[in-house]
């Protein structure tokens, strides 16, 4: 059995709770890391994260029982090397629309004679000489489904080989589809596209992942087939829970000054 956390979990037929980092911070990624996500992506295409970050993020994160996964800001070989090079596990990939965009996120992601990924993993390797031995068959490669081009081209998609699972990107897919984006998918059209790469990938023996709103939405999706379920990002809990302490202290103040009731003196 793999030793990568989502590989485990894939293996034994399980889903994986994914949580998302956009915050640049190496402590709220520990915190997330001890939270009970089985893996967390860092967000560098639409999170404030650059490079700079993503280092001591994914320093912080070997502590932690989660895989580490980088989404990237595109398909482009420099930085996923790079990416790769610095210790994630895994890529994520946006807007991948064909099979050759997908041979060419893969071809990235493998050292040859499966892909062409450059030999230098100066910290992925530390401390395992036979890192590159190991390196392709433990990378996750998941290409995103995020539009009705890419939908339309899924089984081309499917059948280019390396790809371990699709991640799904319900706003931009929706967009595509002429549907407004949300968070938790519930447009038909939508929900069609979705069925129509499960059942795709499900011939493949390809996983797919979704980015979800909530734990009900994420758990709906689990049932409809999904395997891989990322629920929200580490920005939309910090500013949703402070949200509602103020929203309670607020209330409370103004249920206070109602009643005639003093403010405490110092």
């Amino acid at each position: 059995m793999s030793s990568i956390r989502v590989r485990q979990i894939w293996q034994q037929g399980g889903a994986v709770v994914n949580g998302w980092l956009a915050i640049p911070s190496p402590f709220a990624a520990e915190l997330m890391g001890r939270a009970g996500f089985d893996s967390l992506v860092i967000d560098m295409q639409h999170g404030v994260q650059d490079y700079a970050s993503l280092v001591p993020i994914l320093q912080a994160l070997d502590a932690c029982p989660v895989t580490a996964m980088v989404r990237v800001p595109w398909n482009e070989p420099g930085i996923i090397g790079k990416c790769l090079d610095a210790g994630a596990k895994g890529i994520i990939c946006p807007m991948v629309n064909s099979a050759a965009e997908a041979e060419a996120l893969v071809q990235s992601c493998r050292y040859p004679p499966r892909g062409s990924r450059s030999f230098g993993p100066i910290r992925a390797g530390m401390g395992r000489p036979t890192y590159w031995k190991e390196a392709n068959d433990e990378v996750i490669v998941m290409p995103m489904i995020e539009t009705a081009q890419a939908v339309a081209n899924i089984e081309a998609i499917c059948a280019v080989p390396g790809i371990d699972a699709f991640y799904v990107g319900p706003a931009d897919l929706a967009l595509s589809l002429g549907c407004p984006p949300k968070g938790d998918a519930d447009d038909p059209k939508v929900l069609a596209a979705f069925d129509t790469v499960l059942a795709a990938a499900k011939r493949a023996g390809i996983q797919v992942g979704l980015h979800n709103a909530t734990p009900e939405g994420a758990l709906r999706q689990i049932a409809r087939g999904f395997t891989f379920a990322t629920i929200a990002n580490d920005a939309s809990f910090l500013s949703a829970r402070a949200i509602e302490v103020t929203g309670a202290m607020r209330k409370g103040l103004g249920q206070a000054a109602a009643s005639g009731a003093a403010r405490p003196g110092y």
